[in-house]
């Protein structure tokens, strides 16, 4: 790992990797606590539409992709609070919404757009240093965010009716989570891209909740998965010259997967001895 640290590209994508780690552990545990990880992709691949609107109008894909992820986050938890419309049913018409308007907005666009294919799959060692600001601005909004509102967050994502009961604003606070979804995305497509990122943003938060069930426990095991699995994935790409994003994927869900099959084995010679006593 030392020897890599000599770029400059590879200090920013360091940088870049647990900046992202702070959103997506924080608000990994939330999407995975309320079981929010469909409406979260919508909102992943809706934000494909602010990457063709920023290429269309010469500005920052990211800047365009925060304008669509926050809007599409909102309007699905507006859709599916205040209409008849079945939730699935509304993420998939926003999300295919938001997908063919990146296309359309990309056709618009004067000449080739280069590097969309890493903001599709992601490619953190190409993160310019405005990007590392941007992504700093947005973790601290996350983090004074749910330092505010923890114990409303906290009543929300166990249960909603008994929040509603003691007079807990729920649809507001639905909504703002709904806003922190659509900024920890944005935080990610740097690193894993737009087709990857619900993956970064789940498998941290997931695997911390085998270890833990306190919410703030979960938050900070989250931040040093997502981080162990971004800087591990960034040198194992540099190791044998693989796409960052992909790679970081493949190890995350490769850690799960086996962190899940030893916790299997475990509980096998437990479940073995009292299938053992209930026969005797």
């Amino acid at each position: 790992m030392p020897e890599i640290l000599q770029y400059d590209f590879m200090r920013n994508a360091l940088i870049a990797g647990l900046l992202a780690s702070i959103a997506c552990g924080i608000v990994g545990a939330y999407v995975v606590t309320k079981k929010m990880v469909f409406i979260s992709g919508g909102i992943a691949h809706a934000a494909f539409g602010g990457i063709g609107l920023g290429y269309l109008l010469g500005i920052s894909p990211v800047l365009g992709a925060l304008f669509f992820t926050t809007t599409a986050g909102l309007g699905m938890g507006l859709i599916t609070r205040r209409t008849k419309l079945p939730e699935d049913t509304a993420i998939g018409i926003l999300w295919a919404m938001g997908m063919a308007l990146g296309v359309i907005f990309i056709g618009l666009s004067p000449g080739y757009a280069p590097d969309l294919f890493s903001y599709l799959f992601g490619n953190i060692l190409t993160v310019p240093p405005s990007d590392l600001l941007l992504m700093l601005v947005l973790d601290v909004v996350i983090v004074g965010i749910t330092f505010i509102l923890y114990k409303e967050f906290l009543a929300l994502s166990f249960d909603e009716e008994f929040s509603t009961v003691i007079g807990v604003p729920v649809e507001a606070l639905y909504l703002l989570l709904l806003g922190m979804i659509a900024l920890t995305i944005v935080l990610l497509i740097r690193v894993v891209g737009n087709i990857l990122v619900i993956a970064l943003l789940t498998i941290p938060a997931a695997l911390a909740r085998q270890f833990t069930y306190n919410l703030k426990k979960v938050m900070l095991l989250a931040i040093l998965f997502g981080a162990l699995f971004t800087f591990g994935g960034l040198w194992l790409s540099y190791i044998f010259d693989l796409a960052s994003g992909a790679t970081i994927i493949m190890l995350s869900g490769t850690v799960m997967m086996v962190s899940f099959g030893l916790s299997r084995i475990r509980k096998q010679p437990g479940r073995a001895k009292e299938i053992t006593k209930v026969k005797s």
